[in-house]
């Protein structure tokens, strides 16, 4: 959703995708590929040969470079790390791009996207916003014949049991999880 419906997202454009390892991310690159984008992945050094096998055709190791410096400009920017402000994302979109922010880490960042990237909406060609995924049957049959075609395959960090589950949060919560972290019931 945050692709397509919010982000827009049309074949050979250029997308940006900050977070490009963790859960979101992964099946972002997949998904960004699949509607025939050229996607760019943003993640660490760690990281940088599996974001590529997902299909990135660029990768941004950013404890190298930060990408809202380098003077490259996306149609679309998909934030899922929040850690931008609304100034770098507007330098880092063509004049007419879209910036879909997720995944907050606070609430001041996330109302400073809201209101900032309001004003960004009304002043320029620009759309910066926040993105909540509206779960419904259509998209989940979507990912699904995606999953059992294989043109997008799951990235799985750690299973966790049940009994386990703070754990597993704590391991979340560092920010470094490659993929999903899933819990067995």
């Amino acid at each position: 959703q945050g692709l397509r419906d919010k982000g827009n997202l049309q074949p050979v454009q250029k997308v940006l995708i900050n977070g490009a390892s963790g859960g979101v991310g992964t099946c972002a690159v997949q998904l960004a590929k699949v509607f025939g984008a050229e996607v760019t992945g943003v993640c660490s050094t760690r990281n940088v040969d599996m974001v590529r096998s997902l299909g990135a055709d660029y990768i941004i190791d950013y404890t190298q470079e930060n990408f809202t410096n380098n003077g490259e400009r996306y149609d679309l920017l998909f934030d899922n790390m929040a850690n931008r402000s609304v100034a770098e994302y507007r330098r880092s979109l063509t004049p007419q791009g879209r910036c879909v922010v997720i995944g907050f880490s606070t609430l001041l960042h996330m109302v400073q996207v809201i209101l900032l990237g309001s004003w960004v909406a009304r002043t320029s060609g620009q759309t910066i916003g926040p993105m909540l995924a509206n779960v419904n049957q259509p998209d989940l049959v979507f990912l699904k014949e995606l999953l059992e075609s294989g043109k997008i395959i799951p990235v799985i960090d750690r299973c966790y049991p049940f009994q386990k589950l703070p754990e597993a949060i704590r391991y979340l919560e560092t920010g470094h999880a490659r993929g999903k972290v899933v819990i067995t019931m």
